[in-house]
């Protein structure tokens, strides 16, 4: 069905990935565990200020050499939940293969606005691009993101800095979002629909892989879907990387393994 001949409870469902899931809580119960053991185990890079927000912090953790490439990760969850704190048991695939990962913060809504959370992101990457390699970070950097993260990922992948992005289960047309229950805190407007919609624009020089799971909900499957047919058609690289089988959740664990799909894809950007 047409999102648009949705009614708001079946739009709110087209969305709702913690209810497709059901084992989701578990899901990312163990990420938090795993991420709170590596974080106690590289202290050294972590909580690295960007700005002045209690939120505006980077975790970085450099590789042996700091010319290696740097996977930097931007959590989910809609914009309005999680931290990166939780998420950093993702890098260690990249982490495995040699590479630096970053993770960075931004303020949540209804705190911040999307505009704001999007310039937030884009202020993290200023910083890592001046100071990362005093840091131990300065290697190409690809730019991924899950879900809320993977929108912020494609948004913002024309950055200078950003040498390929890898963009999973994004939303990159923000219209449908207006008409659900996630915007009673977001309160998208018209103006933040047409500027902060990745598919409303014109892709960036970047390449970006835009990857998927067949497990995950329609509406999220043909988000990605449509975002790469833009692209395609409108001369942007980069690979459609649909995900056999994995829903929104554990999808994400062929990011977190070495030889994953995911990171496979993420690696094969930059040839290496």
């Amino acid at each position: 069905m047409d999102w648009r001949e949705m009614d708001p409870a079946t739009l709110d469902a087209a969305y709702a990935n913690l209810r497709a899931v059901p084992e989701a809580p578990a899901i990312t119960a163990g990420w938090a565990a795993a991420s709170a053991r590596l974080r106690a185990s590289r202290p050294d890079g972590l909580d690295r200020p960007y700005g002045s927000g209690e939120r505006e912090r980077w975790d970085l953790f450099p590789a042996a050499d700091r010319g290696s490439p740097c996977l930097v990760f931007i959590h989910g969850g809609y914009w309005q939940r999680n931290s990166r704190e939780g998420f950093a048991c993702l890098a260690e695939g990249a982490l495995a293969a040699g590479w630096s990962a970053a993770l960075p913060g931004y303020t949540l809504a209804p705190d911040a606005s999307l505009s704001r959370i999007a310039d937030e992101i884009r202020r993290a990457l200023d910083w890592l691009a001046a100071e990362g390699p005093g840091q131990g970070v300065a290697g190409p950097v690809v730019l991924s993101g899950w879900s809320a993260g993977g929108h912020l990922a494609a948004l913002l992948s024309g950055h200078p800095s950003v040498r390929a992005a890898l963009a999973i289960s994004g939303i990159f047309d923000l219209e449908p979002i207006r008409g659900t229950t996630l915007n009673e805190k977001l309160s998208l407007t018209e103006e933040e629909i047409a500027r902060l919609s990745p598919i409303r624009l014109p892709p960036p020089a970047t390449p970006i892989a835009v990857a998927y799971g067949t497990g995950e909900l329609p509406e999220l499957q043909r988000q990605s879907r449509d975002f790469y047919a833009h692209r395609t058609a409108n001369g942007g690289a980069g690979p459609l990387v649909p995900v056999e089988g994995k829903n929104h959740f554990d999808v994400m664990e062929e990011l977190r393994a070495m030889d994953g799909k995911l990171f496979t894809a993420a690696a094969a950007l930059l040839g290496a």
